[in-house]
């Protein structure tokens, strides 16, 4: 069992103590969830891409034009696949 007066844990301690349930503004919570999910979003475009570059590149008979190719035609399908639509204003 972890001691309670530890000064080592004293400040995380006192952190955790001083959290309120609930306490987070509903505009901020909106523009953390936003923010997560562009990273993820995007992010996962970016992996997608870095992925199929890697692959058509380093297989064998592969070479860097067709890679390059490849990814920059799914990096380009993606961002109008992905980007925000005009009428999702809600």
């Amino acid at each position: 069992m972890a001691d309670a007066h530890n000064p080592a844990t004293a400040e995380a301690d006192a952190d955790a103590s001083a959290y309120v349930r609930g306490g987070m503004q509903i505009n901020e919570q909106a523009a953390t969830f936003k923010l997560f999910m562009d990273l993820a979003k995007w992010g996962s475009l970016a992996v997608a891409c870095l992925l199929l570059f890697l692959t058509l590149w380093f297989h064998p008979g592969g070479n860097l034009m067709a890679a390059l190719i490849g990814a920059v035609v799914l990096g380009v399908v993606g961002f109008f696949a992905l980007k925000p639509k005009a009428d999702a204003g809600h």
